[in-house]
């Protein structure tokens, strides 16, 4: 970093100066649309900033103009004390910045290998050759990339392209790193790879960064963040600052009958979320003993059971904040209210208790087995999703079961039909939402129901009931006559939904549904999906990049390398974890990169860090709190706190991959020698 004079050491142990950027009133437009308005932050040396947001909340028009490549229409942007306002003071301050933009590879040259995709934005960079190749190979080693520099780009998986993107946007050495959503399409595993890949950097280079996500469980990564909808500022601060402006406490309960104790907390508390057997209230009560006492009021003469508080997490205050702000109305907070019609069964053959049922599925192209001997049962009315790595077979089983691909072996059976043989008949008891949307932009919301209804052979009748039905459900009035291609993307989710649903199918898969939907969208997303499962037994099979989405679910099934590794309900799940792993601490400190270092040293497994706070995993929770305290005092650090912190499905998703990853490399390397 260029010569400043230190003021005094920040609270992520690092010196603080000036700050690396600065931003007041920023007001981006294109044309008659505003993009961005009002915006002031700020970015101080060596800590993580985080821009958080769904599609369209203006974090990319930001980032582009404080990194230099995007004109805009007010305020100020200064880079290092430099205001940037054209391109000639922009190119002052180019040299000490690194920008990634959004998209898997977008910075990147498909036809080039690896090792040529650095070495080409080194010279465009003017890295001296001999400065070049000790920085590549650290930069590699750090990746684990060095053992495919050969590989051309257009072959690597999205992860691997996200984590060379990043070695591109490094390879000069920049003070200031700006990524624009570098995780979108990433897998959970190389997600988490990424963050410890960057904070090793953070720590060893003394860089700063200004990072935007869409995902919210990513927020606790960051040191600071702003909340962003629609081109403005929400909230900003620290994760602990934003939780304090939504005060109150999160009840997690289990109670039968599950569908009218949702609809009797949703009339007392604006939050009610559905996770599997499970439902989640957030009750504006500090005191936990007193909010569930408020949720025990409210569902007595029911049974209630497992009843548990729990502080906030990141994405309630974000939904509470946009409702007490007045920007998104009262039932798309997780409240969709729409009457399902009692659809004939007529052309649905008898049900019964197993909707979708596969046995030996396999999956060859080529040589390469894409799927192996994949076989499981989901419920009529269950909420089954699939979880994997990117490549790991998933959208591969979803069109085999659907019938847009033949398996090479194996068998299976949906709504009671084979899937071999059953042709049209399949199709008339199925709904498929793809993963990249099936609809037509050009097409009005009411012509595209029309057109789905046309397909599925429903008669001008059936046509006009089915296209209010959808309307109602996916909360589309007002809209009838909007173009798809110009709705915002959770209703471009929600019609793509109805679309799949307006043949009142007795099954619908869903490929990846939520992607790149705001955490309102998707809580209305699911919302949708608990009345479809519950009350009119729709059988659901998803799959989906979001873990904390998996929870929703009533059974999960964990794909690696093409094959089941895991089988069971998320709670099931988390317990074999425990029972294997151990449990998961959290720690804070007042120096969280040095305290991180130490402890990933003890040898602790599933040690990251998330912001201020370090995560390990312990099998004997009281020793390793021994064990923290002592070495952390030995090095002078202050503890601020040390508890044991529930687990998440990413954890379980890391920690089973990961585990499955490291026993492969063993097993070639001992075939090796």
């Amino acid at each position: 970093m260029g010569p400043a004079a230190v003021v005094k050491k920040s609270y992520s142990g690092i010196e603080d100066t000036a700050p690396i950027v600065g931003v007041s009133e920023f007001v981006k437009k294109y044309r008659k649309n505003t993009a961005v308005s009002g915006v002031d932050l700020e970015v101080r040396p060596g800590e993580i900033y985080g821009l958080i947001g769904p599609d369209g909340a203006g974090k990319s028009s930001l980032m582009k103009a404080i990194a230099g490549v995007l004109s805009y229409n007010g305020g100020r942007i200064t880079v290092f004390g430099s205001r940037v306002d054209s391109e000639r003071s922009a190119e002052k301050v180019k040299h000490r910045i690194g920008f990634m933009p959004q998209g898997l590879g977008l910075n990147l040259y498909p036809e080039l290998s690896i090792e040529e995709n650095i070495d080409f934005f080194a010279r465009l960079r003017l890295v001296p050759e001999d400065i070049l190749k000790k920085r590549k190979q650290l930069l590699l080693a750090m990746t684990r990339l060095e053992s495919h520099i050969k590989r051309p780009m257009k072959k690597l998986s999205g992860g691997m392209k996200q984590k060379l993107g990043l070695v591109c946007t490094l390879i000069h050495a920049p003070d200031l790193i700006i990524l624009d959503e570098p995780t979108t399409g990433v897998d959970p595993v190389s997600r988490r790879d990424f963050w410890s890949i960057l904070t090793d950097l953070l720590q060893a280079q003394a860089m700063t960064a200004l990072v935007s996500t869409a995902y919210m469980d990513e927020a606790t990564r960051f040191h600071r963040m702003s909340f962003m909808f629609e081109g403005r500022v929400v909230a900003h601060g620290k994760p602990d600052e934003i939780l304090a402006l939504v005060p109150g406490s999160t009840i997690e309960l289990q109670v039968e009958p599950q569908a009218q104790a949702r609809e009797h907390l949703k009339a007392h508390f604006p939050q009610v979320e559905v996770l599997g057997p499970r439902l989640r209230v957030l009750v504006e009560e500090n005191d936990s003993a007193a909010a569930i006492k408020k949720v025990e009021n409210v569902l007595s003469g029911l049974a209630v059971r497992n009843m548990k508080s729990a502080r906030p997490e990141l994405e309630d205050a974000f939904v509470a904040l946009l409702r007490k702000k007045k920007l998104i109305k009262a039932d798309d907070s997780g409240s969709a209210a729409f009457s399902i019609p009692d659809k004939s069964e007529g052309n649905h053959p008898a049900k019964s208790d197993i909707d979708i049922e596969a046995e030996g599925l396999t999956k060859k192209f080529g040589e390469f087995c894409a799927v192996e001997n994949f076989s499981f049962q989901v419920r009529q009315g269950e909420i089954f999703g699939l979880l994997g790595a990117n490549g790991a077979g998933k959208t591969t089983v979803m069109k085999m079961l659907t019938g847009i691909m033949l398996p090479t072996a194996g068998s299976g059976r949906v709504a009671g039909a084979d899937m071999r043989t059953a042709g049209r008949n399949l199709k008339k008891r199925i709904g498929y939402m793809s993963q990249m949307f099936s609809l037509y932009s050009d097409l009005t919301v009411v012509e595209n129901i029309r057109l789905y209804a046309g397909v599925y052979g429903l008669n001008r009748r059936e046509t006009r009931e089915q296209t209010q039905w959808v309307i109602g459900m996916a909360g589309l009035a007002g809209y009838e006559t909007k173009l798809a291609g110009s709705l915002p993307m959770g209703l471009t989710q929600r019609l793509a939904l109805g679309c799949a649903l307006v043949h009142g199918p007795r099954v619908v898969f869903l490929d990846e549904p939520t992607s790149g939907v705001d955490p309102v969208g998707r809580r209305r997303f699911w919302d949708i999906l608990f009345k479809l499962s519950r009350e009119q037994g729709i059988t659901i099979m998803l799959t989906t990049h979001y873990m904390s989405e998996s929870e929703h679910c009533d059974h999960l099934s964990l794909m690696y390398a093409g094959r089941i590794v895991a089988d069971a309900s998320p709670a099931e799940m988390k317990m074999q974890l425990q029972a294997e792993f151990g449990h998961m601490i959290e720690v804070s400190t007042n120096k969280p990169l040095i305290a991180f270092k130490l402890i990933k040293n003890q040898g602790f497994g599933g040690v990251a860090l998330f912001g201020n706070e370090i995560h390990l995993m312990a099998k004997d929770p009281g020793q390793a709190d021994s064990t923290i305290r002592t070495l952390l005092k030995k090095n002078s650090i202050t503890l601020t706190s040390l508890c044991e912190k529930p687990l998440t499905m990413e954890d379980v998703f890391v920690n089973r991959v990961t585990a499955l990853e490291k026993q492969e490399r063993n097993l070639k390397l001992g075939t090796q020698n």
